[in-house]
């Protein structure tokens, strides 16, 4: 059975939406709901590489080093397919910096922002199929917001520069994986990007298709939403998780949005960064059932049981 052994976030500078709104031509108005009603107050932002990013998160991880020689894969999960030029790439400088070269080094990005749980599911998969019980996986989380379509997602989230490493093992009794779903209500043209048509459609199905992942996510690990301590979520805004919440069934204060203030939206690291997070708050207690769930554009829903 899939399982968690350690997570770790690193998260930059911050700095004030205000800052980042009026770059991107965000009217007073429209920054002023994003404050009273989304919750933002701060953004991870920063001018350090993605390469350094990733390898900050990694380092941060318990007893990295003396686990490195069992890393036998290294999953890159990404929102934005690309990121920089051929011929670099940041995993292969991470894998270097990391002395992780006889790793196999993957990138997943189909699940776009919900691309993280892909790569939990698939490196449980791929450990399980090696058969060594000390094997271990790392996925690596978060990526720069480089240009301004990917800084911001119009009426619903700015993108944050946050990232977290996440191991994994094919078994083990803390943070087993109990069940995981998927869904995808892409159009047939499949874009990511969407337009005003598509941006209408994501946001009349986003409550009630969130809550029926997690509902199938919950049934594979034969428990209910009135199992569930904390939810993990993707940190988009405050009021789309009031929403969502009713829909759901789960309490407000059962969802952990204490990043959303000061993180932004960090493509596919929220989730791991809000585990990071709660787990050194205390918020997480042994036995605990919590549920990520996180939302890639496209449009792809996600959620994941697990028992801490």
């Amino acid at each position: 059975m899939t399982a968690i052994v350690s997570v770790s976030s690193y998260l930059p500078r911050t700095v004030p939406v205000a800052s980042v709104a009026a770059e991107l031509g965000v009217t007073d108005r429209k920054l002023h709901f994003m404050r009273r009603y989304y919750g933002l107050s701060e953004i991870c932002r920063t001018d350090e590489r993605e390469a350094d990013l990733l390898v900050a998160a990694a380092t941060g991880l318990d007893s990295f080093a003396d686990r490195r020689a069992r890393i036998r894969y290294v999953v890159r999960a990404k929102t934005v397919p690309i990121s920089a030029p051929y011929p670099i790439s940041p995993l292969t400088e991470v894998c270097d910096t990391l002395g992780l070269t006889h790793a196999t080094a993957i990138t997943l990005t189909e699940h776009a922002c919900a691309a993280g749980l892909l790569a939990v599911d698939v490196c449980g998969t791929l450990l399980a199929a090696d058969g060594d019980p000390d094997a271990l996986a790392l996925v690596l989380v978060g990526e720069k917001a480089f240009t301004p379509i990917t800084q911001m997602i119009p009426d619903v989230a700015l993108m944050g520069e946050g990232t977290a490493a996440v191991l994994v093992r094919a078994g083990g009794e803390r943070d087993r994986l109990l069940g995981y779903a998927t869904r995808t209500h892409g159009g047939a043209d499949g874009s990511v990007i969407l337009d005003t048509a598509g941006a209408s459609e994501f946001r009349r199905i986003y409550a009630d298709a969130l809550a029926e992942v997690t509902h199938a996510a919950l049934a594979e690990a034969k428990l209910s939403v009135e199992d569930v301590d904390l939810v993990l979520p993707h940190n988009v805004n405050r009021i789309s998780w009031a929403r969502a919440s009713e829909v759901m069934g789960v309490p407000m204060d059962r969802i952990f949005l204490d990043n959303v203030a000061r993180t932004g939206h960090c493509f596919c690291a929220d989730t791991f960064i809000n585990y990071h997070t709660a787990n050194e708050d205390g918020r997480l207690r042994a036995g605990d059932v919590y549920v990520m769930v996180s939302v890639g554009l496209g449009s792809v829903f996600s959620a994941m049981v697990f028992r801490h």
